[in-house]
């Protein structure tokens, strides 16, 4: 396992994270609790250090089951997680008042929350799982943190970016205040080159790419016949024409690979880690075998800067989540 540095917060990071939505089992189908212990201890078996999570995953079960598998091991492991919006508006809208997301009060007991979900004493990285440009600069959400940091209940804090909006933190980027960024990058969306990843290095910001296959199209396994249960969330985000389109587009991904992986999952990953402005990617990881498969990525090995080139091609400016 390779590692790197989580921007200003020092903290050396595997560059495989562990995404940690899927074995809350909320939303998603097939996860199992017994599977989702071994997945996390293979995973630090292979020396994987940064585990991020939710209280939203599962209402709390995700972050239970990362304590419980914590308890059994002496590795150090750094721990992100996330505090939802008082109001539970994925994505925050537009001229909502920081009091109806994350008012002081509620962000204090959030984290005690977490604190006792993960058996810890301390947070490493406490992230708002939503976040408005205009709360950056106001003093209510700051000086909850400022509090839980004196408390020496959380070390760094962090913002989940809403989904395909890297531009929405601008403002918090500049504000001095934010440790690190967690926001959509993949083959697909490039769109964090632009103007974040930029900016977060000249300001020496962490990056935790998340959602690296989109949603599971970037590893070839979503076919135009593939049938979600409708209990699962996928089951709207491929709807209609949507599994036809993203199979057509990964197949012209596959042609230009050029050797250079030897699945496109692999590919996908490969991709990210290629990009120095990433401190960590965290694909969801809900079986043993995915996290053999991804972990073995991170043996140091870089796309070319002519394949890197070839794939801005295959930027793809769309929004599956609305």
């Amino acid at each position: 396992m390779q590692y790197r540095t989580l921007g200003r917060t020092g903290l050396s990071v595997s560059e495989i994270g562990y995404g940690a939505w899927g074995i809350g089992q909320s939303m998603w189908i097939g996860a199992d609790d017994k599977e989702s212990l071994r997945a996390l201890h293979t995973a630090i078996d292979r020396g994987l250090n940064f585990i991020d999570t939710a209280m939203a995953y599962g209402r709390g079960h995700s972050e239970q089951l990362i304590g419980q598998a914590l308890k059994e091991r002496t590795e150090r492991v750094f721990i992100a997680t996330k505090i939802s919006p008082k109001n539970q508006r994925w994505p925050a809208q537009e001229g909502t008042p920081l009091r109806d997301a994350f008012p002081k009060d509620y962000i204090i007991e959030c984290t005690e929350k977490s604190l006792k979900n993960l058996q810890l004493d301390c947070i490493d990285l406490q992230q708002f799982h939503v976040w408005l440009d205009e709360w950056s600069l106001q003093d209510e959400w700051w000086e909850a943190i400022l509090k839980l940091k004196e408390q020496g209940k959380i070390r760094f804090v962090g913002i989940s970016v809403n989904d395909h909006q890297p531009n929405s933190v601008i403002k918090a980027v500049k504000s001095g205040r934010i440790d690190s960024f967690q926001v959509i990058y993949n083959i697909f969306d490039q769109s964090p080159e632009d103007e974040l990843f930029p900016l977060c290095q000249k300001e020496n910001i962490g990056i935790i790419a998340r959602v690296p296959f989109d949603e599971g199209s970037l590893t070839g396994q979503i076919k135009p016949d593939t049938v979600f249960p409708e209990r699962d969330w996928r089951h709207g985000y491929f709807r209609g024409d949507r599994k036809q389109q993203v199979w057509e587009r990964v197949q012209k991904i596959e042609k230009e690979m050029k050797g250079e992986a030897a699945d496109i999952a692999e590919f996908a990953l490969r991709y990210i880690l290629s990009n120095p402005v990433v401190s960590t990617v965290i694909p969801g990881m809900r079986s043993v075998r995915n996290v053999e498969r991804n972990c073995a990525v991170s043996d140091g090995r870089l796309l070319t800067a002519q394949t890197l080139q070839r794939m801005k091609a295959h930027r793809w400016v769309r929004n599956f989540y609305s």
